[in-house]
């Protein structure tokens, strides 16, 4: 797999969706929780989907539970939960796991792409953020601390290329 348009994963509701329906698209990828501290981001990653989404930006959000349980609802509570308290309109992706033996594919491939601090591939905490270029490549990655809005800069010059 070269590129993130390679992956297929599943949707919030079961069924599969290939990331190549994205070509030609800028995606922010995100491992998101509903029950941590840095859950509000879902605002501004909301926030940056409506202002990027007609000129070719999707976010992708994948729930993950690996990061003090706070991520333990099932597909429905989830999307629920992200829609009521957040107006979530992105595509919301299945829980999946981002670290460890059943790590997600589309995951492996990001973390090995662009690895953090040190050159470490695992990922430390929810709402870590890749960025990724039309042609599929991995632009870069940000910590969760790193606030949604921070990373407008960075989009407008992918989408300039």
């Amino acid at each position: 797999m070269n590129t993130v348009f390679d992956f297929t994963t599943t949707a919030l509701g079961g069924t599969p969706l290939d990331l190549s329906q994205y070509r030609g698209q800028v995606l922010l990828i995100v491992n998101t929780a509903s029950k941590c501290g840095f859950t509000p981001q879902y605002k501004g990653l909301e926030a940056v989907y409506q202002q990027f989404r007609d000129r070719g930006v999707t976010v992708l959000g994948f729930p993950c539970n690996q990061f003090g349980a706070q991520e333990p609802g099932g597909a429905e509570e989830i999307g629920a939960f992200c829609e009521k308290n957040f107006g979530v309109s992105f595509p919301l992706l299945a829980k999946i796991d981002v670290n460890g033996e059943h790590a997600d594919p589309l995951f492996r491939h990001l973390k090995h792409a662009a690895p953090g601090i040190l050159g470490s591939e695992a990922i430390k905490w929810n709402f870590t953020k890749f960025l990724v270029k039309k042609d599929g490549t991995v632009f870069k990655r940000y910590a969760p601390t790193t606030k949604p809005e921070e990373l407008t800069a960075d989009i407008e010059t992918l989408l300039g290329v």
